[in-house]
């Protein structure tokens, strides 16, 4: 399904100007060694040679599955605000599922959208020179049809239907992944409380990826980046922030998504606490140049 999903996306909707400007001007040795890590890689290797549809979900996903490992946890939550049509939370559940199946890690997709297309725009802010009301509007009942049991849709403003689902979220199953692809800073601003609930129920640090920051007219005064920059101001120990040395880290180093993915730091996490966050054993760096 991915195969056949990537390939028509490859042949539409000006992707293949995408392959050309991220892909094609990387180093040749690398994109010769994709074609192998293709045919015979494992998923994580995909993953890090960019060899799936949407890096800017897999990579997230697969962090956050590989994080909750760690903490010993076996279940996440990854969330997607703004799912329009559905196709990316479509293409969400099935990166779940690869992930769960690599990492043994469940994996919970949830997805909100008033259901109806885009509000009005309140103001500049709000970018209306790109975005207006009505736009990306659900098929509600084809999507629902489609969907996996892994996944939940929530309609409704998100202002009402955050404080319910936070309600039902347990440490246990913690949030992982946070999608914004809401448009309008008014929007994201009713948005991003989501990360507002208790420590224990979220990862460390969790990946929020910022979809519509890329626009020649967005800057720190209007949508998303102001709504981030609101969030920070008002949360002491909630930020968000550039995901730190995502780029150096990644084999593809041009492709978009990565300037778009940011991560909330929980510094009130149990895992960053003082006195619950000591390790087993003190950390020791040995010197060579003592014999």
């Amino acid at each position: 399904m991915l195969k056949s999903y990537a390939l028509r996306r490859a042949l539409t909707d000006g992707k293949y100007r995408k392959i050309f400007v991220e892909r094609l001007t990387e180093p040749l040795h690398l994109n010769i060694l994709s074609a192998g890590v293709a045919l015979f890689g494992s998923y994580p290797a995909k993953v890090a040679f960019d060899l799936v549809v949407r890096q800017q979900y897999a990579y997230p996903i697969l962090f956050a599955a590989q994080a909750a490992k760690k903490l010993g946890l076996q279940r996440i939550a990854v969330l997607e605000f703004g799912v329009a049509t559905g196709a990316g939370l479509l293409n969400m559940c099935e990166l779940a599922a690869r992930t769960e199946a690599a990492t043994g890690v469940l994996i919970d997709v949830v997805g909100f959208d008033t259901g109806s297309g885009m509000p009005p725009a309140v103001d500049h802010r709000d970018l209306p020179e790109y975005f207006q009301e009505g736009d990306y509007p659900m098929d509600f009942e084809a999507l629902r049809r489609a969907l996996p049991a892994r996944c939940r849709l929530i309609l409704g403003d998100v202002a009402e239907t955050i404080p319910g689902y936070l309600a039902s979220v347990r440490p246990d199953a913690p949030i992982g992944f946070v999608s914004v692809d809401v448009d309008y800073y008014s929007s994201t601003v009713r948005t991003l409380p989501v990360l507002d609930g208790a420590a224990e129920q979220y990862l460390p640090i969790v990946p929020v990826y910022l979809d519509d920051v890329g626009m020649d007219g967005c800057n720190p005064w209007n949508g998303e980046l102001l709504a981030v920059a609101e969030f920070n101001a008002g949360h002491p120990l909630r930020k968000i922030a550039p995901f730190n040395l995502l780029r150096s880290k990644r084999i593809f180093k041009n492709a978009q998504w990565i300037d778009r993915m940011y991560a909330a730091h929980i510094h009130d996490h149990p895992a960053r606490t003082p006195a619950t966050a000591k390790r087993a054993q003190q950390a020791y760096i040995r010197n060579e140049y003592l014999g």
